[in-house]
């Protein structure tokens, strides 16, 4: 498995902007972390991927910071479309939907990016969102992003056949969206994928796969080997990890509970929560405010049980208590995915984006404090996902010009 770091989380959102960032921090967090070469999964919004598709001299810019630095890319996080830093995020990162032109356009300009980026022999990877916000969505809306991945599907092979170069679309399952579990995800691209469908409406699994984000993984309480199997099963595969821890409280009714994890409110991303059952429901809210309750008419999850809560926690980073967080499920969801076909080719990419909404006494002070963090984040994922497992007896984490983390 190659690592990388997601670059989503830093605000850059045009080429100048990009190439600073790597200077400023992606250069940096390869040093701090003790790193010969370091994997970086950039965030190109719309207007940049559209910039750099059409000029082959911005190309070239971005392969001589890259090179400059040390850094590789070899996958791409697709699934913000721009502002991803705006001072309120919520709903709007799921827009474009696939319904849109716009998102299929998007996404291939970013496969043509990653193509001409790629290191020698080594494929490449996008995520993307799953389809759309639930609602509204409709039956022609489902036809719409069908004949869209089927394009997709098409226009990878044809890329492939041009260049030499594979890249894969990895769809990312996320509570509230249409497909909202590893089980909707698989339905609905399995469904898509048989000779009976027509071939204009065919998705090739060959080029469309399964994104695993491990905090959404774990918001919705499944079980990691279980969600891993189901994705091959269906004759798909991982075809990359977002390595992300969620946040949790065992005991909501606990002394404090409710206080701590309401630090964790703010007003720029969407953090769904998930409430377990003693009978094994998972009961639902949108936010974590209105988990919380916010109002009287809206009053909140019961609490009764275990919640999970959609907030990017560092990898390497303990909540106090009452509050934990999901590393364990991040640990076996990798684990899984090694064990599985095609799993060794998976990318893992760290995907902690909340550095900047973080309560006071965790947040950040400055980009050294912030390259430092992602830099332990790194060498965790390298000891806790990679090096362990290896000393297990599973296939080292290297590339054809040596070991990226």
């Amino acid at each position: 498995m190659l690592l990388s770091y997601c670059t989503n989380v830093h605000p850059s959102e045009d080429l100048d902007g990009v190439i600073d960032q790597l200077a400023r921090y992606a250069g940096p967090v390869r040093e701090a972390a003790g790193l010969d070469t370091l994997g970086v999964g950039l965030w190109l919004p719309a207007e940049l991927a559209h910039r750099l598709d059409s000029s082959a001299e911005d190309r070239e810019r971005l392969r001589a910071a890259l090179a400059e630095h040390r850094l590789q890319v070899h996958t791409l996080n697709a699934f913000p479309y721009g502002g991803f830093h705006r001072e309120v995020v919520k709903l709007a990162v799921y827009s474009p939907t696939w319904a849109e032109r716009a998102r299929l356009d998007y996404v291939l300009a970013c496969a043509r990016v990653l193509a001409d980026l790629l290191p020698d022999g080594v494929p490449g990877s996008i995520s993307t969102l799953p389809l759309a916000w639930r609602a509204p969505w409709t039956r022609a809306d489902d036809d719409e992003a069908t004949k869209a991945f089927a394009t997709l599907s098409a226009e990878l092979r044809e890329l492939e056949r041009r260049t030499g170069r594979t890249v894969r679309i990895a769809v990312e399952p996320e509570p509230g969206c249409v497909l909202d579990t590893v089980e909707d995800v698989v339905a609905w691209l399995a469904a898509r994928t048989g000779p009976e469908w027509p071939e204009d409406r065919r998705i090739d699994p060959e080029y469309v796969g399964v994104c695993l984000d491990t905090c959404h993984l774990a918001v919705s309480f499944a079980d990691p080997a279980g969600a891993v199997r189901r994705i091959t099963d269906a004759g798909l595969r991982v075809v990359k990890v977002q390595a992300s821890a969620a946040l949790e409280v065992a005991d909501v009714s606990a002394p404090g509970a409710r206080d701590a994890v309401g630090r964790f409110v703010e007003k720029r991303y969407l953090h769904q929560v998930r409430e377990l059952t003693a009978t094994g429901d998972v009961l639902a809210s949108d936010d974590l405010p209105v988990a919380l309750g916010d109002t009287e008419r809206r009053p909140g999850l019961p609490g009764e049980g275990p919640w999970r809560v959609h907030f990017h926690v560092p990898l390497h980073h303990e909540p106090a208590p009452p509050l934990t967080a999901t590393t364990q499920v991040l640990r076996d969801a990798v684990a899984a995915v090694r064990a599985a076909p095609h799993g060794a080719e998976a990318h893992l990419d760290v995907e902690t984006y909340t550095w900047s909404v973080l309560p006071p006494d965790v947040l950040p002070d400055g980009a050294d404090e912030l390259v430092t963090g992602i830099a332990a984040e790194l060498r965790w994922a390298r000891e806790n996902l990679l090096i362990r497992a290896d000393a297990t007896g599973t296939a080292a984490a290297t590339s054809p010009e040596g070991t990226y983390a």
